[in-house]
């Protein structure tokens, strides 16, 4: 299980998002601990930042993210007792907390917040090495459970370098492209280059177009006028990027960069890309369509359950509560006696178990709709991989038009396959017909008598 945290304030948009319902499928508020209000995740959260006023605590809140590995069912209290090893290696042991689960493209993640104001002290609890901490205890939790614990948690020289950042995601969002992608672009134009001049004609290639940044020097402009840190998306170090320009101060800027690729671009790829993304768009309404209907159907099940639960309860606390005598002579004697104390430990432990069976049967209710969920994630990513696909052969088209326009030679596939990307078989098969017929035709030319022989 990923443990990501970080300490921070603004309670507000920390609760806005975290019950936003809009982006994610399912939301819960699982737990509010230590807190006057009950049920209300806002008023929580404010209530914390109040506190903290009266201390010069400005980051008063730690945020936890708790993420299980992908394809893996995780039950409530796998989630409840990662927290509660989290809060205890932080430090943070009867802080006031907040859980809340996220359900989204079929699968299930928790959140869990701390208030770190000490109100005895009225001080913030002191948090070192948290990242450090956290990592310990993914360990922990991924040979706890046999996990598969991922390689750049075995050793951190073996981290994924396609791995990418919230910042560098929300970069290649407004760009319309897909971050691993543009980093395994990145990076291969990088591992096939040895110059400067190299790298600068893959990126081109692939569309995009070094220039001179404003802080973080040498940058790629691809055809959307979108910039990219070079160093970052290559996944190499600034210096490396410094000793390869050791003049960048010739190249270009950003400015100059979007100018001139504006003058290259056709307008005719541009029409044929918009009608690539519309052609999509008319027939993403079905695989929506299911989504919307499946999605609703799973909250009428889990509003349906939670209602047949609470009556249930309400049954059994009564028949619990019927078990006590509850005046007069009855209840002095079963007090003499001790029965009245073993009667009220019997109701706490048949309470206890109620409360188990119950959250036993949401979990099996939540397992069953995340299989559901995930079968239609298959087709909504093959149907989110062809349009990349196709929008990725559009582009080439692209960069094959502006180089043309540069007085270069265009290419017709890249020369390395970008990892992650199938290679278009249907070429190489041409191509391995073609030097067939070539064969045959350099056979043919060199006479019976030299066939005979070999």
């Amino acid at each position: 299980m990923i443990l990501k945290g970080s300490q921070r304030g603004n309670a507000a948009k920390l609760a806005a998002h975290l019950m936003n319902a809009r982006d994610n499928e399912h939301v819960e508020l699982h737990e509010l601990r230590g807190f006057m209000s009950e049920d209300d995740l806002h008023g929580a959260l404010k209530e914390a930042e109040a506190i903290a006023k009266g201390t010069r605590c400005q980051q008063h809140l730690f945020s936890l993210s708790l993420n299980p590995p992908q394809d893996t069912h995780v039950d409530t209290a796998t989630f409840e007792a990662a927290v509660e090893l989290a809060e205890q290696k932080l430090g943070l042991d009867g802080q006031p907390r907040a859980v809340v689960f996220h359900e989204k493209e079929g699968r299930r993640h928790a959140h869990a917040v701390w208030s770190r104001i000490d109100t005895d002290t009225m001080t913030a609890k002191q948090l070192s090495f948290t990242k450090r901490r956290l990592m310990d205890l993914s360990q922990e939790l991924y040979l706890q459970h046999g996990w598969d614990m991922p390689k750049g948690m075995i050793d951190r020289a073996a981290k994924n370098p396609l791995t990418f950042t919230r910042a560098e995601w929300q970069q290649a969002q407004r760009a319309k492209q897909d971050p691993q992608i543009i980093k395994a672009i990145f990076k291969d134009a990088w591992q096939c280059s040895d110059s400067a001049d190299a790298l600068k004609a893959a990126l081109e290639q692939r569309g995009y177009y070094l220039a001179k940044g404003d802080h973080r020097g040498v940058v790629a402009v691809d055809c959307m006028g979108e910039a990219y840190a070079l160093s970052r998306w290559s996944g190499v170090k600034a210096k490396d990027v410094t000793a390869r320009f050791n003049e960048a101060e010739v190249l270009p800027s950003v400015e100059e960069q979007r100018q001139k690729i504006a003058g290259l671009v056709a307008d005719k790829l541009r029409s044929h890309e918009q009608q690539i993304e519309e052609g999509h768009k008319r027939l993403r309404p079905t695989l929506e369509l299911r989504r919307t209907q499946m999605v609703e159907r799973h909250r009428i099940e889990r509003t349906g359950l939670a209602q047949l639960q609470k009556q249930r309860e309400a049954r059994e606390a009564a028949a619990r509560a019927a078990r006590l005598p509850q005046k007069g002579f009855g209840k002095l004697w079963s007090r003499l006696t001790g029965k009245y104390s073993d009667l009220k430990a019997q109701n706490e432990h048949d309470a206890w178990q109620a409360l188990r069976r119950d959250q036993a049967e949401r979990d099996k209710v939540i397992a069953k709709q995340l299989d559901e969920r995930q079968r239609l994630q298959e087709a909504i990513k093959k149907q989110r991989e062809e349009q990349l696909q196709e929008l990725i052969s559009v582009r080439q088209q692209l960069a094959n038009f502006m180089l043309m326009k540069q007085g270069k030679k265009p290419s017709i596939m890249p020369k390395h396959v970008t990892p992650g990307l199938r290679p278009n078989t249907r070429s190489q098969e041409k191509t391995r017909d073609e030097r067939k017929d070539q064969g045959r035709e350099r056979s043919r030319t060199r006479g019976p008598g030299r066939d005979f022989e070999r």
